[in-house]
Order: C-alpha cells, then structure tokens, then sequence
C-alpha cells in the first residue's frame, strides 16, 4: 500500500486520474497518481500547476510551465533529467535512456530511477517501456500508462519508429 500523500498537498481531478501534488518553495516536489489530497489550490502557483497538469489530461498540453524540484540521487537526477528529452507522444526503452545517460548497462537502475520517479507526469517516465515495445513498469499502474500514452497520441520507440 503507497503511502498518502503529505497533509499540505492538494488535490487536481482530472478524466484521466485524480493526483495529489505537494509544491515548496514555489516549486512542485512530488506528484502522488491516484491519489487525493485533503484540499484543493489555494494560492495562484497551486493554480497554475492544477490547470496546467488539468490540460495535460484534458490533450490541451504537451509541455509544463512550472518548476520541479524532486529529490534523488545524483544518478536519479540523471534519468529523470534525460526523461524531459522524451518528446510528448514518443517512447524510449530502459536501454536507450541507459545509453544516452552514458551507463549501457545499468538499463534496470534506469528502471529503478523511473520507479523513484517523485513528479510523474512532469517527468514523463510513462514514455518509458521495455525492449521490444512492451509497456514494462509504472508506478500510477499498466492501465493509466497505457492510457497516458493514448493521450499523446501514439507510442512508438526511437528504435522501431513504428506509430500505433
């Protein structure tokens, strides 16, 4: 069972998942998927981020305003920066991130990483699958990435370039 999110996070519904964010410091530190907070935006950066992730869902937006700042590892870091290199309706695989991060073989601590992922969504790590196009892991469930996939429109890999 996942833990709730902090009691100071508020809660964005959308069709697609209701999510539960907590910002500091005028930047947005996790994203709980499936979740809900005990409140809704009360401040106009909270408002921000409610509408822009609303229009995420909604396929009004393919890029996100607002900071980030989530906590990891340096490696971490690493990944989830090189996940902002995965452009809206396209996916890469564990190995590709893994190469491009200058690690060949550490395709499952990039899988790891993705799973310590705190801003799904805004590091879009559902754009991640398995070698041969399988959807592999996702912290939110299969269902909601293959739906936020859908989303975008198709899910295709660098390797095969084939759309849906």
């Amino acid at each position: 069972m996942k833990p709730a999110p902090p009691p100071d996070s508020f809660t964005v519904d959308s069709p697609v998942t209701s999510v539960a964010v907590t910002a500091a410091g005028g930047a947005v530190t996790r994203i709980d998927l499936n979740s809900r907070a005990s409140r809704a935006p009360k401040n106009q950066f909270e408002r921000r981020v409610a509408r822009e992730l609303r229009d995420y869902f909604a396929g009004k937006r393919r890029d996100f305003t607002f900071p980030v700042r989530p906590a990891g590892t340096d490696f971490n870091q690493r990944v989830w920066q090189e996940l902002t290199r995965i452009p809206y309706g396209e996916t890469r695989t564990y190995g590709e991130l893994a190469r491009k991060i200058g690690r060949p073989n550490a395709a499952r601590a990039v899988g790891s990483a993705n799973g310590r992922n705190p801003v799904p969504i805004v590091l879009p790590c559902h754009r991640v699958v398995a070698s041969g196009g399988k959807l592999g892991g996702y912290g939110g469930g299969l269902e909601l990435k293959k739906r936020l996939l859908e989303l975008e429109g198709h899910h295709r890999t660098a390797q095969d370039g084939a759309g849906r």
